[in-house]
């Protein structure tokens, strides 16, 4: 290789040898917190996080996800319908001065482009597995960039039917194949199948599924949903857990169910990260947590070191879905809290917004007791020094109950 070829590739270089030393020490971290040895020496190296120099001139996150139910072709597909649909969808995101699209791009353990390891998804030709012949990721994502706006591939990491859906699974589907051979790889919970992260065999097919997104497509981001274990079933995985205390002959003590849950998805996170900046470094890799973090240790969500150590997201958008008055949890409490687990500098935080509650008789009908709460959120927000907002969900932007609302969040975006 010529000299001047090399060059090219020093940044990237840097960037890989910076990547993989702060895994290195995020995993130190995370092994003295779990009470195992690291294989790191013991000096203190301190709480480490990669530090930026935050931009003036950033711009601001304006985004609005766009889940599988809009894109949802209700078994009237055809290629054209459903690239007129999506055209709308950019037409009314841009119109609402919106930056950026976070796009259900892999719902239900199925793809919305051709993969070697996914079926397709259901929700284009009404059955999963069913080839649309042409490539609508591509396009998504080619559409969004001719706008001017960011493309961000929102994936559900373990969900593999919710509500009933899909309701008859292609025989390519992995949980078809593999469920003969070791039904622990799944978890079962109310009529619901989730993958059981449990399984290195189970974080490798996510962690692939992830690698061919970003090898193959232009996406600026991938954006994890907040499906990891169900919350209030502490018996769902009983089998995988009862191996991993027998494999403890030493006379050591194992991790609880909690934190020997956190420790399996805080695996599949900087596994995901790794196998992400490896690729393309400029893919950012974000997360969606729910917002309310007395819930989230039993779900294996680790927010504190998600949002304080390196090599794990590049951001964090908390699903801040209450209104100021809501009984349970006020907005402010909940971005107060938020704000103060993401410490990191090079960790951006964003507001996860319910653009859908507006105007509704959610939180005890405290969103009818003024049309600006959204627009004081993004304010409160911006005075807290969040880097931006994102709105649930590009349907609500244009429905009577939510129309003053979205005009006076219009009055505070440039």
């Amino acid at each position: 290789m010529r000299r001047f070829e090399i060059k090219r590739f020093i940044p990237s270089i840097i960037s890989i040898i910076i990547l993989v030393c702060s895994i290195i020490v995020a995993s130190k971290k995370y092994a003295e917190k779990m009470g195992k040895e690291s294989p790191i020496s013991n000096a203190d190296m301190g709480d480490f996080c990669m530090q930026t120099v935050k931009r003036s001139n950033e711009e601001e996150m304006r985004a609005v996800w766009i889940p599988f139910m809009t894109l949802d072709m209700n078994k009237e597909f055809s290629e054209d319908l459903f690239k007129s649909k999506y055209k709308d969808l950019v037409k009314k995101a841009k119109e609402n001065k919106m930056n950026t699209l976070v796009v259900h791009v892999h719902s239900h353990g199925d793809a919305m482009y051709p993969s070697k390891i996914f079926p397709w998804s259901h929700i284009l030709k009404g059955e999963q597995g069913q080839d649309p012949n042409f490539d609508p990721l591509k396009f998504m994502i080619d559409e969004t960039h001719n706008e001017g706006m960011e493309f961000h591939a929102w994936i559900n990491p373990l969900r593999i039917r919710s509500n009933g859906k899909p309701d008859k699974f292609s025989e390519n589907n992995p949980y078809v194949i593999y469920e003969k051979e070791n039904n622990n790889y799944f978890i079962y919970s109310n009529g619901d199948i989730y993958y059981n992260p449990a399984y290195s065999e189970v974080r490798k097919l996510i962690i692939d599924g992830v690698k061919e997104i970003v090898s193959n497509y232009d996406v600026d981001a991938i954006h994890f949903d907040d499906y990891f274990y169900p919350k209030g079933a502490l018996d769902i995985d009983k089998a995988a857990y009862d191996d991993y205390t027998k494999s403890f002959t030493d006379g050591s003590i194992p991790l609880d169910l909690i934190k020997w849950r956190m420790g399996n998805i805080n695996t599949l996170i900087s596994g995901t990260y790794v196998a992400i900046k490896s690729i393309n470094p400029n893919v950012k890799f974000g997360i969606s947590p729910a917002a309310n973090l007395d819930n989230l240790s039993e779900m294996g969500v680790d927010a504190e070191s998600w949002g304080s150590l390196s090599g794990y997201v590049d951001y964090l958008c908390p699903q801040i879905y209450y209104s100021f008055e809501n009984p349970a949890l006020p907005f402010e409490k909940a971005a107060n809290d938020w704000k103060k687990i993401v410490t990191c500098e090079s960790i951006k935080v964003y507001m996860g917004l319910s653009l859908y509650k507006a105007g509704s008789d959610a939180d005890d009908g405290t969103w009818k007791n003024s049309d600006d709460i959204l627009k004081k959120q993004i304010e409160y927000g911006r005075n807290l020094g969040y880097n931006g907002f994102m709105l649930y969900s590009i349907d609500y932007l244009d429905k009577d109950n939510t129309k003053q609302e979205v005009e006076n969040v219009l009055k505070v975006i440039n």
